[in-house]
């Protein structure tokens, strides 16, 4: 590392009833990975866009290697060498790599002189990426390569780099990993936000930590544990969840042989899913995003109808049954997609709990709905699971993701499901919050639900699982019990090691 490249002096950005930043300063050096870390809400997010010109800081300076810099626009911050890689793919996916990236450029050059420079730049980082390929066919993994590459092709001197792992195998954060090494090598700088703090105590040399918008502290991750930088973020003590053990009960789902079409061309079909799962039993699914997640969610939540014996809860046939009906019986679920999918965006949030929950929490009566009754419900899940909100009346929009996920779970376990089935519940969201999600998860089950989590982050399935299992291209593999698989072996299992799959079918 050398000499400072962004110093950012005094950065203030505040909205209706809310301060996201406060007086922020920090540096970050050429060459070094430096981490942006803090809860959800903390301002993290509105910081890099101030640096990467979507939003306009109220007050405070920023110098680029010593001379003024405000960008009024991202093209603005790219054309003075700031790149960044959003948490949110923002691809075409019936377009091929090169014509993606071409529409991130401001004067792309020949289509076959694109494709060249696509491949020379993705193999000198290690990144190997088929330029000709539709994006609809890559894996998650892949078209996260083609962002970095589409930053890589502007000769970045600083990549912001925004939940880059969500989406990854631990291989796959490996291959990453050489990569930014490669590039901090060359005087790229990195500023990284992350919330898997083992890695960032292996890549980066600095921290600064954010909470309710202020800068509350720095620290050289490897010099620190885990759990110390999360308290320092949280600024308490951070609870760790407990598992209440005993014996499973009762088989409350079953799916048998369980085949679905996906409904979206570039989705992944079900092929033949069986699986069990107990009264007081969490089972924990792995897998790399686009392997089935999404359609296997929908067989369960009744979004895509399957024959009636192939979803069975408490030995009813439920497969012909529609979301309203299952809910009834208390099979419910919590999307991947929260701003779409779980929650209406520009609906309040009391409008939000209404929507799955009028059923089970009797909102509604005779065609006549209960405001007053959803509203306290709503207040009820916002108290519970700490979402930093200033009401029930607000937009779901107007939350920060973690704390809309923290909404979205909470109105879905506060209805006492007898099955519960979410796909990534702690999807950015802070230790702190994640810890409460995982405790809440396993407290449904300790009383007596059965909890199917679909998750990418194998520490959260390691550390709440009774039994786990992998989807990959639509299968899934045998089921085995969580305690002893090694890191490895999951990994392997979530990459398609489909030889491990038949050995056991």
């Amino acid at each position: 590392m050398t000499g400072t490249l962004l110093s950012i002096q005094g950065l203030t950005k505040a909205y209706p009833g809310v301060v996201a930043n406060s007086d922020v300063s920090f540096d970050i050096k050429e060459g070094e990975v430096h981490a942006l870390l803090g809860e959800n809400g903390a301002g993290k997010s509105t910081l890099v866009k101030m640096i990467y010109g979507l939003v306009k800081p109220d007050s405070g300076t920023m110098l680029l290697r010593g001379a003024p810099f405000a960008p009024a626009e991202p093209r603005i911050a790219r054309a003075a060498g700031v790149a960044m890689v959003f948490q949110h793919f923002s691809l075409f996916e019936a377009l091929n790599v090169a014509e993606n990236i071409a529409l991130g450029m401001e004067n792309p050059p020949k289509m076959g002189d694109l494709a060249a420079r696509i491949k020379e730049v993705s193999e000198t980082y290690g990144l190997p990426l088929d330029p000709y390929r539709t994006v609809g066919d890559l894996s998650a993994g892949e078209r996260q390569r083609v962002e970095i590459i589409r930053c890589l092709l502007q000769d970045p001197r600083l990549l912001i780099m925004d939940e880059p792992t969500s989406v990854l195998t631990p291989q796959e954060v490996e291959i990453l990993f050489k990569t930014l090494r490669k590039l901090t090598s060359e005087g790229v700088a990195i500023l990284y936000i992350s919330h898997k703090l083992e890695e960032i105590r292996a890549l980066c040399e600095s921290a600064t930590i954010l909470r309710l918008g202020k800068k509350v502290g720095t620290c050289v991750p490897r010099d620190v544990s885990a759990r110390e930088m999360a308290e320092m973020m949280v600024g308490s003590q951070l609870h760790v969840p407990e598992r209440a053990g005993g014996d499973l009960g009762p088989v409350l789902l079953e799916l048998t042989d369980l085949s679905v079409k996906s409904p979206s061309e570039f989705g992944t079909s079900l092929k033949g899913i069986s699986l069990k799962v107990r009264s007081g039993e969490v089972l924990g699914l792995g897998g790399v995003a686009g392997n089935g997640q999404d359609e296997l969610l929908a067989a369960l939540s009744g979004e895509i109808r399957t024959p009636a014996s192939a979803v069975m809860m408490e030995g009813q046939p439920v497969g012909a049954l529609g979301p309203t009906a299952r809910r009834k019986l208390g099979l419910l679920t919590a999307p991947e997609e929260r701003l779409g999918h779980a929650a209406a965006p520009d609906m309040s949030l009391t409008e939000n709990a209404l929507l799955t929950a009028s059923t089970r929490q009797h909102l509604e009566k005779k065609g006549f709905l209960k405001w007053g009754k959803a509203r306290e419900f709503a207040e009820s899940v916002i108290e519970r699971f700490d979402v930093r909100t200033p009401g029930p009346a607000n937009a779901a929009r107007s939350l920060s993701g973690g704390n809309l996920q923290k909404f979205v779970i909470g109105r879905e376990v506060m209805q006492a499901p007898t099955v519960l089935v979410v796909n990534q519940p702690t999807w950015g969201v802070d230790a702190a919050a994640a810890a409460d999600i995982r405790q809440a998860l396993l407290d449904l089950a300790a009383g007596g639900a059965a909890v199917i989590v679909i998750s990418q982050d194998l520490d959260e399935l390691m550390e709440i699982s009774d039994h786990f299992g992998a989807l990959n291209e639509g299968r899934l593999s045998e089921i085995r019990p969580a305690r002893g698989l090694s890191v490895e072996e999951i990994g392997l299992m979530m990459g398609g090691a489909h030889g491990m799959e038949e050995a056991h079918v």
